[in-house]
């Protein structure tokens, strides 16, 4: 006998068993695969140390909050400034950095494991419990003018590097910077890239000038990745975001796009600030120079951002936005280029309401169904879509 179609029962209660369950959105979150690809718990570790094995109220990321939200592979941000690079001592730092993620894994080897292969995620999260961590170093800085330096990174797990951060070095143009001497990457910078694809690390185009990304997209042989940025349509002007042509362009190596949380990625008010901020730093660093070279005192940068900030609060923002730049990516680029870069840690608070730690991600998955995307598509955004892009370029890589 043909079954006949729930609506000419008269057993209401047996046909909804029989409908497949749809879970919740932090049910989803905890079953998919979440990988957020900056996050910049390595620099405040240093700043300020905490025991992020517990749950640490001042901080955006940790164990508890991690497992709460469903983060399953989180990239440590090694973070070095241009300052840092001017010192000479951004290498240092670079390797402290990592010695303190190391340190975080092994007082707590319940909870966090160090990952440096995608192949190796089945084996260490264990019962799903422990949260990964990887490596991405966001600046070129501490490979200084040695291009073996990359491989010693490498070995201590480094998986993606950002060429450079705010403004341009030895190897590209940064896109906050009036100084751009090379037009796009420098002659070392192209080799850099070459050494990335042959090692296998991710090349990572977030802070970089429109001219060295395309530079970039010349370059490589293996997908690129924009590790935490946003699509410029939705912050017109704002260079540290990507147009839809450059986006386009990163999709077709194959590569991913990693949307970021920050207010002032996601919001145009606080993009233009952003910019101006830079503008004005530059100016008032130079006018410091200056008064060095003529034995007057020197006002700290400190000194400027305690003028700065006050007369420019930054806004507040919602999630919608975060959604926005999201949605607008999917349409964009196809739901196989599109991640998630939040930048916890990294951004002093300035983080969209409903998106303020790493326990939150369940409420940017409700907030991407309530736009009308499938949970298979929320789930190559969450982490499937970055776990294919490493593995491509890991099998790429010719050493």
């Amino acid at each position: 006998m043909r079954a006949l179609p729930c609506l000419l029962l008269l057993m209401p209660i047996a046909c909804l068993a029989a409908a497949p369950e749809v879970p919740d959105a932090r049910a989803l979150a905890r079953q998919a695969l979440i990988v957020d690809t900056h996050i910049d718990a390595p620099g405040e570790l240093l700043k300020s140390w905490r025991n992020l094995c517990n749950e640490t109220p001042d901080r955006e990321f940790d164990a508890a909050k991690a497992r709460a939200g469903g983060l399953d592979i989180a990239f440590m941000s090694i973070y070095t400034s241009p300052e840092d690079d001017r010192a000479g001592i951004a290498t240092q730092k670079a390797h402290r950095e990592i010695d303190a993620v190391e340190a975080m894994a092994g007082r707590c080897p319940d909870r966090f494991a160090v990952i440096t292969s995608p192949a190796d995620y089945a084996r260490l999260r264990g019962d799903g419990e422990r949260v990964l961590l990887a490596l991405g170093m966001e600046n070129g800085a501490p490979i200084g003018d040695d291009l073996s330096r990359l491989e010693g990174f490498r070995d201590r797990g480094v998986r993606y590097m950002t060429l450079a951060h705010s403004h341009s070095n030895r190897i590209a143009d940064g896109s906050y910077s009036l100084d751009r001497p090379w037009k796009g990457l420098s002659p070392f910078g192209e080799k850099v890239v070459a050494e990335m694809n042959a090692l296998g690390i991710m090349v990572d185009v977030s802070h970089l000038s429109d001219d060295a990304v395309e530079d970039v997209l010349r370059v490589a042989k293996a997908p690129v990745i924009a590790s935490h940025s946003g699509l410029r349509h939705l912050t017109p002007g704002f260079e540290r975001n990507l147009s839809d042509a450059l986006a386009k362009k990163i999709a077709a190596t194959g590569g991913v796009v990693q949307i970021t949380f920050g207010s002032g990625f996601i919001d145009a008010k606080a993009a233009a600030d952003t910019t101006a901020y830079f503008r004005e730093l530059a100016k008032f660093q130079h006018e410091q120079t200056l008064a060095a070279s003529r034995g007057e005192a020197v006002k700290s940068v400190d000194a400027f951002d305690a003028v700065w900030d006050p007369a420019h609060p930054k806004p507040a923002t919602k999630l919608s936005q975060v959604a926005d730049q999201v949605d607008y990516a999917i349409r964009l680029l196809g739901d196989d280029h599109v991640g998630i870069g939040s930048d916890f840690d990294g951004v002093s608070g300035a983080l969209p309401e409903g998106l303020k730690s790493v326990a939150d991600y369940p409420n940017l998955v409700q907030a991407l169904r309530e736009r009308g995307h499938s949970d298979a598509t929320i789930r190559k955004v969450l982490g499937g879509n970055l776990m294919r892009v490493w593995a491509a370029v890991e099998a790429a890589a010719t050493r």
